[in-house]
């Protein structure tokens, strides 16, 4: 096999990798929006509760996108990509797991910094 060849199955194995976190990172938005009537069934909370559910990853997804991009400049893409992975999916299992809006919300909150990193 040529170096050539290794270096495009490299390179389409990274494609497909990015893309597949970069779909868990839109499709969660997608999931907690529809969940959101169990949501507060399960966990309670007003109105404003259940928006910021919602904002907090959003928000801290766009705050940070930026931030995460120059980090992964400076201390290598690959460092950061499994960095942002680890936060996003400890952050998804905190929030499945949180006993209340409160916790979730945070969960929620540090999801889309992950998000950003990755």
């Amino acid at each position: 096999m040529s170096p050539h060849t290794e270096r495009r199955g490299g390179a389409a194995w990274a494609l497909v990798i990015t893309s597949v976190a970069g779909f868990m990172a839109a499709l969660d938005n997608l999931v907690v929006t529809t969940a959101l009537p169990s949501i507060r069934e399960d966990l309670g909370g007003a109105l404003h509760d259940l928006e910021w559910t919602v904002s907090a990853y959003t928000l801290t997804f766009a705050v940070l996108l930026m931030f995460g991009a120059a980090l992964g400049d400076r201390f290598g893409r690959r460092r950061l990509f499994i960095v942002g992975l680890t936060v996003f999916t400890a952050s998804s299992a905190a929030a499945a797991l949180a006993p209340g809006i409160d916790a979730l919300i945070a969960a929620r909150a540090v999801q889309g910094a992950g998000a950003a990193v990755m």
